[in-house]
Protein backbone atom coordinates (compact mmCIF):
# COMPACT_ATOMS: atom_id res chain seq x y z
CA UNK A 1 0.00 0.00 0.00
CA UNK A 2 1.13 3.39 -0.86
CA UNK A 3 0.16 6.45 0.35
CA UNK A 4 1.44 9.82 -1.07
CA UNK A 5 2.73 13.53 -0.54
CA UNK A 6 1.54 16.07 -3.29
CA UNK A 7 3.14 18.73 -4.20
CA UNK A 8 0.70 21.77 -5.44
CA UNK A 9 -2.40 22.45 -6.06
CA UNK A 10 -2.29 25.63 -7.41
CA UNK A 11 -4.46 26.94 -10.54
CA UNK A 12 -2.77 26.17 -13.75
CA UNK A 13 -0.17 23.89 -12.11
CA UNK A 14 -0.45 19.93 -12.33
CA UNK A 15 -0.70 18.14 -9.12
CA UNK A 16 2.47 15.39 -8.85
CA UNK A 17 3.04 13.02 -6.36
CA UNK A 18 6.64 14.25 -4.84
CA UNK A 19 6.90 11.55 -2.51
CA UNK A 20 5.22 7.62 -2.22
CA UNK A 21 5.41 6.16 1.01
CA UNK A 22 5.77 2.32 1.12
CA UNK A 23 4.82 -0.20 3.37
CA UNK A 24 7.78 -2.14 2.37
CA UNK A 25 10.73 -2.39 4.35
CA UNK A 26 13.15 -0.16 2.82
CA UNK A 27 10.05 2.17 2.49
CA UNK A 28 10.41 2.97 -1.39
CA UNK A 29 7.93 1.51 -4.35
CA UNK A 30 8.84 -1.87 -5.82
CA UNK A 31 9.84 -0.54 -8.87
CA UNK A 32 11.66 2.22 -10.48
CA UNK A 33 9.05 2.09 -12.77
CA UNK A 34 6.50 3.02 -10.08
CA UNK A 35 7.77 6.46 -9.66
CA UNK A 36 6.19 7.91 -12.55
CA UNK A 37 4.08 11.03 -13.58
CA UNK A 38 0.43 10.01 -14.71
CA UNK A 39 -2.01 12.29 -15.89
CA UNK A 40 -5.25 12.39 -13.64
CA UNK A 41 -8.78 12.52 -15.46
CA UNK A 42 -10.97 15.49 -14.26
CA UNK A 43 -13.32 12.98 -12.37
CA UNK A 44 -10.13 12.35 -9.72
CA UNK A 45 -8.53 15.55 -9.71
CA UNK A 46 -12.79 16.55 -8.06
CA UNK A 47 -12.44 13.04 -6.18
CA UNK A 48 -8.97 14.74 -4.61
CA UNK A 49 -10.25 18.14 -4.41
CA UNK A 50 -13.10 16.60 -1.99
CA UNK A 51 -10.22 14.50 -0.16
CA UNK A 52 -7.98 18.03 0.48
CA UNK A 53 -11.57 19.67 2.17
CA UNK A 54 -12.43 16.19 4.00
CA UNK A 55 -8.65 16.33 5.30
CA UNK A 56 -9.01 20.03 6.18
CA UNK A 57 -12.30 19.94 8.28
CA UNK A 58 -10.13 16.96 9.89
CA UNK A 59 -7.20 19.30 10.81
CA UNK A 60 -9.56 21.54 12.44
CA UNK A 61 -11.49 18.74 14.35
CA UNK A 62 -8.03 17.36 15.39
CA UNK A 63 -7.04 20.54 16.45
CA UNK A 64 -4.01 19.95 18.22
CA UNK A 65 -3.72 16.54 18.18
CA UNK A 66 -3.26 16.86 14.10
CA UNK A 67 0.56 15.73 12.47
CA UNK A 68 1.11 17.40 9.75
CA UNK A 69 3.06 15.20 6.89
CA UNK A 70 1.17 16.13 4.16
CA UNK A 71 -0.42 13.19 3.20
CA UNK A 72 -3.08 12.73 1.16
CA UNK A 73 -4.38 10.16 2.73
CA UNK A 74 -3.97 10.02 5.74
CA UNK A 75 -5.68 8.94 9.64
CA UNK A 76 -8.07 11.74 11.06
CA UNK A 77 -5.16 12.92 12.76
CA UNK A 78 -2.68 12.97 10.22
CA UNK A 79 -1.22 9.53 10.40
CA UNK A 80 -0.51 7.59 7.60
CA UNK A 81 -2.77 5.20 7.13
CA UNK A 82 -2.64 1.44 8.27
CA UNK A 83 -3.73 -1.41 5.92
CA UNK A 84 -6.18 -2.91 7.70
CA UNK A 85 -7.97 0.29 7.95
CA UNK A 86 -8.13 1.05 4.52
CA UNK A 87 -9.12 -2.70 3.94
CA UNK A 88 -11.78 -2.13 6.61
CA UNK A 89 -13.14 1.18 5.34
CA UNK A 90 -12.98 -0.44 1.49
CA UNK A 91 -15.35 -3.35 2.75
CA UNK A 92 -17.40 -0.80 4.49
CA UNK A 93 -18.08 1.14 0.96
CA UNK A 94 -18.21 -2.00 -0.93
CA UNK A 95 -20.76 -3.46 1.40
CA UNK A 96 -23.09 -0.44 0.02
CA UNK A 97 -23.17 -1.58 -3.11
CA UNK A 98 -24.30 -4.85 -4.91
CA UNK A 99 -20.50 -6.15 -5.02
CA UNK A 100 -19.88 -8.69 -2.16
CA UNK A 101 -17.53 -7.01 0.13
CA UNK A 102 -15.68 -10.59 0.64
CA UNK A 103 -14.59 -10.65 -3.00
CA UNK A 104 -13.60 -7.41 -3.32
CA UNK A 105 -10.49 -6.02 -2.10
CA UNK A 106 -8.76 -2.59 -2.36
CA UNK A 107 -6.38 -4.53 -5.42
CA UNK A 108 -9.07 -5.49 -7.37
CA UNK A 109 -9.26 -1.75 -8.20
CA UNK A 110 -6.02 -2.15 -10.27
CA UNK A 111 -7.43 -5.52 -12.14
CA UNK A 112 -10.63 -3.06 -12.70
CA UNK A 113 -8.56 -0.32 -14.02
CA UNK A 114 -6.44 -2.62 -16.24
CA UNK A 115 -9.87 -4.31 -17.33
CA UNK A 116 -11.49 -0.78 -17.99
CA UNK A 117 -8.71 0.22 -20.42
CA UNK A 118 -8.42 -3.21 -22.47
CA UNK A 119 -12.01 -2.68 -22.95
CA UNK A 120 -11.37 0.55 -24.55
CA UNK A 121 -8.79 -0.23 -26.84
CA UNK A 122 -6.36 0.97 -25.03
CA UNK A 123 -3.13 -0.86 -25.92
CA UNK A 124 -1.21 -3.41 -24.18
CA UNK A 125 2.16 -1.25 -23.94
CA UNK A 126 0.06 1.78 -22.70
CA UNK A 127 -1.49 -0.53 -20.05
CA UNK A 128 1.76 -1.95 -18.85
CA UNK A 129 3.30 1.96 -18.96
CA UNK A 130 0.04 2.67 -16.86
CA UNK A 131 0.89 0.19 -13.86
CA UNK A 132 4.18 0.20 -13.97
CA UNK A 133 5.25 -2.57 -15.52
CA UNK A 134 9.30 -3.48 -16.58
CA UNK A 135 7.73 -4.72 -19.59
CA UNK A 136 4.05 -5.96 -21.81
CA UNK A 137 5.23 -9.77 -20.91
CA UNK A 138 4.55 -9.12 -17.09
CA UNK A 139 1.44 -7.33 -17.49
CA UNK A 140 -0.04 -10.39 -19.63
CA UNK A 141 1.45 -12.44 -17.10
CA UNK A 142 -0.51 -11.03 -14.39
CA UNK A 143 -3.18 -9.95 -16.22
CA UNK A 144 -4.14 -12.14 -19.04
CA UNK A 145 -8.24 -12.88 -18.32
CA UNK A 146 -8.53 -8.69 -17.93
CA UNK A 147 -6.54 -7.74 -21.36
CA UNK A 148 -8.27 -10.65 -23.78
CA UNK A 149 -10.20 -7.71 -25.51
CA UNK A 150 -6.67 -6.20 -26.60
CA UNK A 151 -5.05 -9.77 -27.41
CA UNK A 152 -8.48 -10.02 -30.00
CA UNK A 153 -7.83 -6.98 -31.85
CA UNK A 154 -6.03 -9.18 -34.81
CA UNK A 155 -8.57 -11.21 -34.98
CA UNK A 156 -11.24 -8.69 -35.46
CA UNK A 157 -8.84 -6.59 -37.81
CA UNK A 158 -8.54 -9.92 -39.83
CA UNK A 159 -11.97 -10.14 -39.90
CA UNK A 160 -12.68 -6.55 -41.16
CA UNK A 161 -10.16 -6.81 -44.01
CA UNK A 162 -11.60 -10.28 -45.34
CA UNK A 163 -15.21 -10.18 -44.18
CA UNK A 164 -17.13 -13.23 -43.14
CA UNK A 165 -15.60 -15.78 -45.56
Amino acid sequence: MTQSVCDSDRPGHRQRVRKPLSVRASGDTKTRKSRRTLALPQHCVNALKAQKAQQEADREAAGERWQKNGLVFASTVGTPLDCHNVRRAFRSVISRTDLDPDEWTPRELRHSFVSLLSDNGISLEEISRLVGHSSTAVTELVYRKQIRPVLQEGAVAMDRIFGDQ
